[in-house]
């Protein structure tokens, strides 16, 4: 045999081993749309999964946002302090041990008084000149 019926005998036999190595027909199922996010209707319980994603990748911050600073310890002292007798104020006068009581700081007064059963706290700040009214009833017997 020459050369080129080889060659040719050669395509055609790799042209029928490929042939017959493809299916004859194909087959295909129906594309569905499955949405992941719960906004749009997919699991409810890929939200937080999605959120948590979404906020490890958030590198904008807020122009406009105060920064954060931290209290030194003399500071949350004075704070704490300042909670613990604010707090015992309200039980004496909630316990009808005083009539009335006040607490003053730097920044703001707390006035806490007995009026019948109903326990008034006043807190004025003194910096802004704000005033606020807390009355609680039923909470102490008097």
């Amino acid at each position: 045999m020459n050369n080129r019926r080889k060659t040719a005998l050669a395509s055609v036999l790799v042209t029928t081993i490929l042939a017959n190595a493809l299916p004859l027909h194909a087959t295909a199922g129906e594309l569905i749309y499955r949405p992941l996010n719960p906004s749009f209707g997919g699991d409810p319980f890929m939200g937080s999964y999605l959120l948590g994603k979404a906020q490890s990748q958030d590198t904008n911050t807020d122009p406009d946002a105060r920064g954060f600073e931290s209290l030194s310890s003399t500071e949350r002292l004075i704070q704490s302090l300042e909670s613990r007798l604010i707090s015992q104020l309200i039980s004496d006068v909630g316990a009808g041990e005083l009539g009335e009581g006040s607490f003053d700081s730097g920044d703001f007064s707390v006035v806490v008084r007995d009026e019948g059963g109903q326990l008034v706290v006043r807190v004025v700040d003194k910096i802004t000149g704000d005033v606020t009214n807390i009355s609680v009833g039923g909470l102490f017997n008097p």
